[in-house]
């Protein structure tokens, strides 16, 4: 469906606007009362949140590849349906092929507190057959308001049972990475990286100093980040999730990112929801599950 006819169908006057964004992909352009949004349907990817009068909450690389085939760096990508490396075929491309996907916007509507919604959907194909054998049905809904949420469902469409893993990879904007410490993962284990072991986190606050990629456990709590250089709280909800990843690649990792600056990782920190480790999703014929994640601002 080209941008007229999207705009004609699922347009709302001075509230949803479909228009190219970079790399020529299309994007539903969200400005409301409270906030304004960009969202790709390549990928069904939150690219942008603002609240109004407050800076970007999330983070986006200045060298982000915007091209078909390629994943975005930045906002929030979808990892569906596996979540890092395919498990038995490591050729597969990283985090599944949600996000390099084109979805289609099944419905857009404006809620009764003024806020705004867009459903974004996407189905099997002869392309995600080659990669994943199911049937299925995955429903993105992003809400723009004054907070930002998004949900994934996904259906199972298929004659068999299917199991998956997933996470909502969401990219916080921070004034530098020295500046920030999260709260909510006291006393939590975690895996570091795709170890085997877990580890019990000690501090009552997180503070980042190095490279960090830990997968908590038994987590379904909130989680805040606290930014003294932006002088403001982010809090980062979830439901759906027993698993919340954080991650930020630190110096000697960023240098092999093709499409991260040398300094990316200083304005950025990724708190995601995920299923994943023990918190894998198993459906049969015609079971649904959805994973939720709610960024929230709040004033330090």
């Amino acid at each position: 469906m080209n941008l007229t006819a999207l705009n004609q169908k699922f347009g709302i006057d001075q509230q949803i606007l479909f228009s190219t964004g970079e790399g020529g992909l299309p994007v539903a352009i969200i400005t409301n009362k409270y906030a304004t949004a960009v969202i790709s349907l390549y990928g069904a990817q939150v690219l942008s949140y603002i609240p109004a009068g407050e800076k970007e909450l999330l983070w986006m690389s200045s060298k982000s590849l915007f091209k078909e085939g390629k994943a975005i760096r930045g906002g929030i990508p979808l990892c569906f349906p596996w979540f890092g490396k395919h498990l038995t075929n490591p050729s597969l491309p990283q985090h599944g092929f949600a996000r390099l996907s084109a979805w289609e916007v099944a419905e857009t509507s404006t809620m009764g507190n003024g806020a705004s919604q867009i459903h974004l959907q996407l189905h099997q194909s002869a392309d995600t057959k080659k990669l994943w054998p199911y049937d299925f049905s995955a429903v993105v809904t992003v809400t723009v308001g004054e907070t930002l949420e998004l949900k994934l469902k996904v259906l199972n469409t298929d004659e068999e049972d299917f199991t998956y893993s997933d996470a909502l990879h969401t990219y916080l904007n921070i004034s530098h990475i020295n500046n920030i410490s999260i709260e909510g993962l006291y006393k939590i284990p975690y895996y570091d990286g795709f170890g085997d072991t877990p580890i019990v986190q000690q501090e009552e606050v997180l503070c980042i100093t190095k490279e960090e990629n830990r997968r908590y456990v038994e987590h379904a709590a909130n989680c805040i980040v606290t930014d003294s250089g932006y002088e403001r709280k982010i809090r980062v909800s979830k439901t759906g999730s027993k698993v919340t990843v954080v991650w930020n690649p630190w110096i000697e990792t960023t240098k092999t990112m093709s499409d991260m600056t040398a300094d990316g990782y200083q304005t950025f920190i990724c708190v995601e929801a995920a299923n994943s480790y023990d918190d894998v999703v198993t459906l049969k014929p015609f079971e649904e599950f959805t994973i939720s994640t709610t960024i929230a601002l709040e004033q330090s």
